[in-house]
C-alpha cells in the first residue's frame, strides 16, 4: 500500500492517509473504559475479511473479577439475606469498569443480569439469588 506524502497532505498530522486501497489498518486509541484495538484485513476489492477488536473489556477484565469477588465477600456475610438491594451494590463494583456494558445491553442499574451463589467452606451451595 502507498502512503500519502508530507507534500500532498496540507495542514499538522499525526498519521498516514492511504492514498490507494488498504489491504490491512490498525487503529489504537485510549477509550473511557480503556484501550480499544481495531485490526482490520481487507481483499482486493476493499471488503473486510477479517476483524480482530480487542476492547476495554478484555483489558479490564481480570481487574473487574477481582472487585466483583471482594465486594461479594465483603458483603455476603453468615445469616445477612442476600437481597436486591445487596445485588445491586455487587453490580456497583462492576460498573466503573465497564460502564458501555450498560448501554450497550440497555440496562438500568439495578436490572442488570446477576447472580450471586454462596458457598459453603465445603462446596456446597448455601443459597442462590438471581434476576
Amino acid at each position: 500500500m502507498e502512503l500519502a506524502t508530507d507534500k500532498e497532505i496540507t495542514g499538522p498530522n499525526i498519521r498516514n492517509i492511504p492514498v490507494g486501497k488498504p489491504t490491512e489498518g490498525v487503529g489504537i486509541v485510549e477509550a473511557p473504559r480503556g484501550t480499544l484495538t481495531h485490526h482490520y484485513i481487507a481483499d482486493e476489492k476493499g471488503r473486510i475479511r477479517k476483524c480482530n477488536l480487542i476492547v476495554g473489556t478484555t483489558n479490564n477484565q481480570a481487574a473487574l473479577l477481582m472487585s466483583v469477588k471482594k465486594a461479594a465477600e465483603a458483603l455476603i456475610k453468615p445469616g445477612k439475606d442476600i437481597t436486591e438491594a445487596l445485588l445491586n451494590q455487587i453490580e456497583m463494583a462492576w460498573r466503573p469498569y465497564d460502564p458501555c456494558m450498560s448501554c450497550s445491553t440497555h440496562t438500568m442499574p439495578g436490572r442488570m443480569p446477576l447472580e450471586v451463589t454462596v458457598y459453603s467452606s465445603n462446596g456446597s451451595v448455601v443459597k442462590k439469588l438471581s434476576r
